[in-house]
């Protein structure tokens, strides 16, 4: 997808894997490598990024001066840092887009005192290869062309669909960290195959072409995961007794805990 950011300078402060997801994202949906600005605390991690984008590697004042729109890829408990210096150069027009896990508009509009536009978004690591998942919500500055505006760049990193912010919470419970839990469940079922009797170079190929084919399926077909799963599991089969080891041991309740304890986790970083 070709994505028009005009002459406009985007900032990241934070390029770790979110972050430099979202560049590779912007690099590769034609941005210019120019247009963007990048401060990252970890010389290494600084010097892999500039060598592999080509961007421009800044202090964070200047970001703040030089910057249209920021990204704010930073860890949730390096926010405040972040935002007190770039405090001292912010463009009063420049549009925030924050990716810190947790971490209200009201927070980061509170720490400026600006009056900047804020919106919070919880992106995903699929955004590396463009297949990700963008939640969006404005804060109390933002006007209809600062969320079209962020909305065509995230664009760029595949999925974006906009929620109240009181549900950000739970969509980093979901698609936040979901993805981690797609790669548990490979994990689980390579081991399980190997203990079957298969090699793991077997196993790996099985279980990604099993799931990457079950999620196209998913995607195209029309139906809904339920009726999806109804229809490969014949009565008294070798797939049904399986599925009644997920019942006797609650799967439904599992996931429900491991996501609540993520949502949790996200209202404590607030």
């Amino acid at each position: 997808m070709k994505i028009d950011a005009g002459n406009k300078s985007i900032g990241f402060i934070g390029a770790g894997v979110m972050g430099a997801a979202l560049i590779k994202s912007l690099i590769s949906s034609s941005i210019n490598a120019a247009q963007i600005y990048v401060n990252e605390k970890s010389d290494d991690r600084a010097k892999q990024v500039k060598d592999q984008y080509k961007i421009n590697l800044v202090s964070i004042q200047e970001i703040g001066k030089s910057c249209d729109v920021i990204f704010l890829a930073v860890k949730p408990q390096d926010l405040s840092s972040a935002l007190a210096e770039l405090s001292h150069t912010l463009s009063s027009d420049a549009l925030l887009i924050s990716i810190a896990a947790g971490k209200t508009t009201k927070f980061i509009e509170s720490q400026l005192k600006t009056g900047n536009s804020v919106i919070r978004v919880m992106p995903n690591t699929p955004a590396q290869i463009g297949k990700g998942v963008s939640a969006i919500s404005p804060g109390k500055n933002t006007s209809a062309a600062d969320l079209t505006l962020a909305k065509n760049l995230l664009s760029a990193s595949g999925i974006v669909v906009e929620v109240s912010e009181a549900d950000q919470d739970a969509v980093t419970a979901l698609s936040g960290s979901g993805p981690a839990y797609f790669f548990s469940f490979i994990e689980a079922m390579v081991s399980a195959g190997v203990k079957l009797g298969l090699t793991n170079e077997i196993a790996t190929q099985l279980a990604i072409g099993t799931i990457s084919g079950s999620a196209a399926m998913l995607k195209e077909s029309g139906l809904d995961a339920t009726t999806l799963r109804k229809n490969v599991t014949s009565p008294n089969g070798t797939t049904a007794a399986a599925l009644s080891v997920f019942t006797d041991k609650d799967l439904e309740k599992i996931v429900f805990d491991a996501m609540a304890a993520a949502k949790k986790r996200a209202q404590e970083l607030a």
